[in-house]
Formats: structure tokens, sequence, C-alpha cells
């Protein structure tokens, strides 16, 4: 399985309460609308605690800011990926999806990346 990370930082208009609303009220239904023409497989939304909670961890290894939320989905290849690269559908939902996010994540400021998962136990 190819896995793509994203970690979210909501935009600076947006409490992380009101970011963390709209991503799973209204962004997580146009994910799922479209996960047929981008052949996602699977969509998980992790949205972070209030900072307080995560603090005393923090501090003890020196960490950045925690992020807002982290999107993680799934494809079975890249070649799945690569397939749909010429899709007229699947570049429309690529478009939806990012004009979307533009509403709500601080995307200059939310790394994302391809991994592939390793399972330890």
């Amino acid at each position: 399985m190819i896995k793509l990370t994203f970690c979210l930082v909501r935009a600076p208009h947006l409490t992380r309460q009101a970011f963390q609303a709209y991503w799973f009220d209204a962004h997580a239904p146009l994910v799922a609308s479209v996960k047929d023409a981008l052949r996602i497989k699977r969509y998980v939304q992790l949205h972070s605690s209030p900072d307080e909670i995560s603090a005393d961890i923090r501090a003890s290894r020196n960490a950045p800011e925690p992020y807002d939320g982290v999107a993680m989905l799934w494809w079975e290849s890249f070649g799945d990926l690569a397939a749909i690269a010429d899709d007229p559908a699947a570049r429309e939902a690529g478009r939806l999806l990012l004009e979307d996010e533009r509403k709500f994540i601080d995307l200059p400021r939310s790394p994302l990346w391809w991994g592939e998962e390793r399972a330890i136990f």
C-alpha cells in the first residue's frame, strides 16, 4: 500500500475547533465523494488534542509546535496513481479537493509526502 501523509496547519482565520469541524463535516464528505475517481482505498483523519495535553511530551523532546491534524490516504500502488494521471474525472476531483483545502488549510505550512507503510506489530 502507498500512503499519502498530510500534516495540516489550519488557516490563520480559524480556531482549531472550527478547523477540525470543517475538515470533518465538510471536507471529509467531499473526499468520500471523489474516492472512486482518485482510486483512494482508505482515508483517515487524526485530529490533534488541545496543546496542553501534549505539552509535556513535546517539551521533553524540544519538539516543534503541533499540527492541527494529520490526513492519511492510501492507494494500492504507484501504478494506480499513474493510471489516473490522464483521467479527466481524476483531475477534476483533485482540483475540487485543492480548492476546498485552500478554505481551511495553511498549505505552505502543511507538509505532505508519499510513503510505503512497514508494519512492525
